[in-house]
């Protein structure tokens, strides 16, 4: 998934990208007193902490342009370069971003050196992507997508141990009713999928072969049709929260 360009696949990203508060406050909690916080790979905004100095790093103008008039100074900048000095902030955050990262080890080494007191990092574990009924029965090919040694269990925290240090591993639960449409997010609204608006605001839908998708999203839609979604995920309807690999990494320095 590496070199996703959200200049492509950005237009139109906040329509469906809101921040979940439950996911908000478990990211607030892990940057503790942090004061000031840099937010690489900021796109329009999501998930800044309010009542602290933020510093925003996105690499697309298209994301950019996006950010409500009230959000923290962006600047266009990659997360394997930030234009910051050593020390320069309290805490260094990224949110469901380094996986598009061109170099996931000279961008963590960033994190790191711009951080006087945290690294806070979110995202999925990718050893996970193909437990995701919407992978495993209709997007096969998105596990294609993984590096194959991402998809081996425990991998993935290896090497954030690798690079980042002793960190902390919080399993964070998507609530069903989440606000914040990341690919897992609908996993209990499965027709949210059929939804062309919602597709345009993950990167998996432009990672992959128009024709796959066109496929599965058929496919998904005469199993939600004729009840075959339904009895195969009955088990899901009954929660309302759900473990699917999202993961919050915590760094104290």
């Amino acid at each position: 998934m590496a070199g996703a360009s959200y200049d492509r696949l950005g237009r139109g990203y906040t329509a469906r990208r809101a921040t979940d508060p439950r996911i908000a406050a478990a990211v607030e909690e892990a940057l503790g007193d942090a004061r000031s916080v840099v937010n690489v790979g900021a796109g329009t905004g999501s998930y800044e902490p309010a009542g602290r100095e933020v510093v925003a790093v996105e690499p697309s103008a298209v994301m950019i342009a996006q950010r409500p008039p009230r959000s923290a100074p962006a600047i266009q900048a990659a997360a394997e370069a930030l234009p910051l000095a050593d020390d320069s902030v309290d805490a260094a955050m990224a949110i469901f971003t380094d996986h598009h990262w061109s170099d996931r080890a000279a961008g963590m080494g960033e994190l790191r050196r711009v951080a006087r007191k945290c690294v806070v990092m979110l995202n999925v574990d990718p050893a996970w992507t193909e437990r995701f009924w919407l992978t495993r029965d209709y997007l096969r090919s998105f596990v294609d997508l993984v590096p194959e040694p991402y998809r081996e269990p425990g991998y993935w925290e290896r090497e954030l141990r690798d690079l980042l240090g002793d960190v902390e591993i919080r399993p964070v639960p998507v609530p069903h009713d989440c606000r914040d449409g990341f690919f897992q997010a609908y996993w209990r609204r499965p027709e949210a999928y059929l939804d062309e608006a919602v597709r345009n605001s993950i990167s998996v839908f432009h990672a992959l072969p128009d024709d796959e998708v066109n496929a599965a999203i058929e496919q998904l839609r005469a199993d939600l049709g004729d009840g075959t979604w339904a009895v195969r995920n009955v088990e899901l309807l009954k929660l309302t929260e759900l473990d699917l690999g999202l993961r919050l990494v915590v760094r104290d320095l």
